[in-house]
């Protein structure tokens, strides 16, 4: 095991933590009986208390048991933007000992349709803004029950804020078998169960993708998404209930979920929420409520630092600005430090860690670096062929064993035995990224030894994307790489041969792709050729034509 980043740990802060046996629900109930009049949320200047949330967290928990039919470990869709709905249906969900299933509110329905059918969720909790994606799947294979929320149920005061017409619209719930509105169930007043679920029930369930194109669930249970609750604000030195955090990273995602919206529930600290980035909204967020912690992906500190109206804003009170997904381009984090006096922690971590198994310490944070195993991680670089160890400063692939590791994938036990390999007489998760680590233990990324495309943050894999291409009557072969965006640092291009005798247009290709998968996967350049380069197999060489199209920056 490599010791070398100890002589650089945060001062006082054990190498190994030690995180509750409990469900993460409790982290919830623990806050409220502390802080019950304490803000837990604020969205647009409207306050929901600890208790509040308490109070609703239990309703719609009773009403998914009693009305739903929700049992031990079922798993239950969900499906929204950042709102005081998302922090109470999660936690609703896991009162119900049941399985939290997030996924990304962009969507459309037939991206929708693999992930009930393969978690097998006989239940939703959805948006209204966006269930008309979801309803044609209800009453058909396992989904049943769908709750639709509506987020001006929770706008109770009049605000001087620029508040996006979805978040503004009244309720409209469909009559319809199998749909209720979320007022209705919290009103409903069901009392839940006793709560049973423990340490080793599942908990959550993200997905993610992979070179055979459909999601795989991530299985997740309560000891391993605590982990990472407990680990996060710990190495920052402070779990204390004064803690304000904007939440404008997605929740959906494991980082949003995690190091924002679960870890200031357990520090008792309040969610300033906002569904969707918006630069002036944030800055008059961060002053109007001193935010102290803000998690984000550079693109959104690249454009709050580019607005004409930061002068305006006061953001003085941050004392932690961090995220991952992406390297924070150097000057940008120069600008930060020059504003702020806040040097960006970077950090690593995927869905089957569950958020972060690498951070920089507080106190010596390196930019557009990994940073360092924490809390209990043992992290190798290892030859992706051979198996071994490689010496510190060569290049290998990232391992990680640490409690915040996924269980597995969810119904795919080959790709579960191939995720992971033996060292040292221990089990490691392969995280298929390559690096290396430098002379004091931190480690650095270099490149991918999967291929994906890291769009803000997002990850988009080309095989599902290519697999859904292929539905177009107007394409024969399809091939995506990866194109340099200036603002995203990567987006997705396709390049196309089309079927014989079409005219199609890259504008039909995109506004098709449009209807077909989430916005951040639909390619931004289509490239027309006559045929794909092919190995001697038959094989597309996919790598051939994302060299030609790197050779372009």
């Amino acid at each position: 095991m490599n010791t070398l980043h100890y002589a650089h740990w945060p001062q006082g802060l054990p190498h190994h933590l030690l995180a509750p046996e409990a469900s993460v629900y409790t982290n919830l109930q623990v806050s409220a009986l502390r802080y019950p009049d304490k803000p837990a949320i604020v969205f647009y200047d409207s306050v929901i208390t600890y208790r509040q949330l308490h109070e609703e967290v239990l309703a719609l928990a009773g009403y998914l048991q009693q009305v739903c039919g929700v049992q031990k470990g079922d798993r239950v869709l969900l499906n929204m933007q950042n709102s005081p709905q998302f922090v109470i249906g999660f936690y609703a969900i896991l009162r119900a000992d049941a399985m939290a299933v997030p996924v990304n509110p962009m969507l459309m329905t037939d991206e929708l349709a693999h992930y009930i059918a393969d978690s097998g969720a006989r239940t939703a909790l959805v948006s209204q803004e966006i269930f008309a994606r979801l309803q044609p799947l209800i009453g058909h294979d396992t989904l049943q029950n769908a709750v639709v929320a509506t987020y001006s149920d929770h706008l109770n005061v009049a605000t001087d804020l620029t508040i996006p017409d979805f978040i503004k619209a009244e309720r409209q719930v469909p009559d319809q078998a199998g749909i209720s509105s979320w007022q209705a169930a919290i009103q409903a007043g069901h009392q839940p169960n006793i709560h049973q679920a423990g340490p080793d029930d599942l908990a959550c369930m993200p997905y993610t993708s992979g070179t055979t194109g459909k999601p795989k669930g991530c299985i997740h249970n309560h000891r391993s998404v605590m982990f990472n609750i407990v680990g996060s604000p710990t190495w920052s030195g402070a779990i204390v209930a004064t803690h304000v955090a904007l939440a404008v990273l997605p929740f959906f995602h494991v980082t949003g979920m995690q190091s924002v919206m679960n870890a200031m529930i357990y520090c008792g600290g309040t969610l300033v929420i906002l569904p969707r980035w918006d630069r002036d909204a944030a800055g008059q967020l961060i002053t109007r409520y001193a935010v102290s912690n803000w998690t984000l992906v550079p693109s959104m500190m690249i454009d709050f630092l580019s607005n004409p109206r930061l002068a305006e804003y006061d953001i003085s009170k941050l004392t932690r600005v961090s995220g991952g997904g992406a390297a924070m381009p150097a000057a940008i984090a120069q600008k930060l430090l020059e504003l702020s006096g806040q040097v960006y922690m970077e950090g690593y971590g995927l869905s089957e860690t569950m958020a972060p198994s690498h951070l920089n310490p507080p106190q010596r944070m390196k930019q557009q670096c990994l940073g360092m195993p924490y809390f209990n991680v043992d992290s190798r670089v290892v030859d992706p062929t051979t198996l071994q160890e490689v010496k510190q400063g060569e290049t290998g692939e990232i391992w990680i064993n640490g409690p915040q590791v996924f269980q597995g994938y969810w119904n795919d036990p080959q790709k579960t035995a191939d995720s992971f390999a033996e060292l040292d007489g221990k089990q490691f998760f392969r995280s298929g990224d390559l690096g290396y680590i430098d002379p004091e233990g931190f480690f650095f990324f270099t490149d991918r030894l999967k291929r994906m495309i890291n769009a803000s943050g997002f990850k988009v894999w080309p095989a599902e994307v290519e697999s859904m291409m292929y539905q177009h009557p107007a394409i024969q072969e399809c091939c995506i790489i990866s194109a340099h965006d200036a603002y995203r640092g990567e987006t997705v291009k396709a390049v196309i041969v089309k079927k014989p005798g079409s005219d199609i247009t890259a504008e039909e290709i995109m506004t098709w792709a449009h209807d077909k998968m989430a916005a951040y996967k639909v390619p931004k350049f289509v490239d027309f050729v006559d045929s794909l380069p092919k190995s001697g197999t038959g094989k597309v060489m996919w790598r051939t034509l994302q060299e030609k199209e790197s050779a372009k920056k």
